[in-house]
C-alpha cells in the first residue's frame, strides 16, 4: 500500500516493515550482548510501543522480565508534552537494570518525566530503547541508548503509532501527506 487514509487525513508510505525489522535485529543484537548476565526488566509504553517490544522481544535470547506500563501524550497529531498518567508497573524496581521501551521520542518531555519517576525507586540502572527518533523535534536532551532508526519530524502512524487510535495496526509505517 503506497497511500493510506485514515480518518480525515492521507497518509503515504515512509518506512517499510522488512526496513524497521532489520533495525530492530540491530538493536536486539546490541541489548543481548550488553545485558547478558544483568537479569534486565524490560519496561514497554503502550499503546504505542505494542508491537516494537512484540518484535524485540522475540529477538531478545537473554534471561529478562517484561512489564508494561501506559503512559500519554499525544492528543490529535501533536505531542501536549505533559504525561497525562503513568499506570500499570507492578514490579520492585529498587537495584535493577531497566530498559524502557518506547515506540517514538520526538519532543523527549515524555521520556524525562518517565526517567525522573523511575529513578525515585533507584533502580541499578536505566536505559532507554526507541523504534523512533526525530532528533529535529528535541526540545531538551534525553537520555537514548538504543535508537532503531530517526526519522525527519513528520507525523508518522502505523506500526504500533496511531492518529486519535487509528492505524496503530498497519505493519508500515506511514507519513502524513503535504505537512
Amino acid at each position: 500500500m503506497k497511500t493510506v487514509k485514515i480518518r480525515d487525513k492521507e497518509f503515504e508510505l515512509f518506512l517499510t516493515q522488512d526496513r524497521i525489522e532489520k533495525a530492530i535485529d540491530e538493536v536486539a543484537a546490541r541489548l543481548n550482548k550488553d545485558l547478558a548476565d544483568k537479569d534486565p526488566l524490560f519496561i514497554c509504553i503502550l499503546n504505542g510501543s505494542f508491537m516494537y517490544a512484540s518484535e524485540l522481544m522475540k529477538r531478545i535470547t537473554i534471561p529478562c522480565e517484561v512489564s508494561f506500563v501506559k503512559v500519554s501524550s499525544y492528543k490529535g497529531v501533536s505531542s501536549t508534552g505533559k504525561i497525562k498518567e503513568i499506570y500499570g508497573l507492578e514490579e520492585d524496581i529498587k537495584g535493577r537494570t531497566i530498559v524502557i521501551v518506547e515506540d517514538i521520542v520526538d519532543t523527549g518531555h515524555t521520556m524525562t518525566l518517565m526517567l525522573e519517576q523511575l529513578v525515585c525507586d533507584e533502580p541499578k540502572q536505566i536505559l532507554v530503547t526507541t523504534l523512533l527518533l526525530k532528533p529535529d523535534a528535541l526540545k531538551q536532551p534525553v537520555q537514548l541508548d538504543y535508537v532503531a532508526l530517526e526519522i525527519p519530524n513528520d507525523f508518522i502512524v502505523g506500526y504500533g503509532l496511531d492518529y486519535d487510535g487509528y492505524g496503530r495496526n498497519l505493519s508500515d509505517i506511514y507519513k502524513l501527506k503535504d505537512q
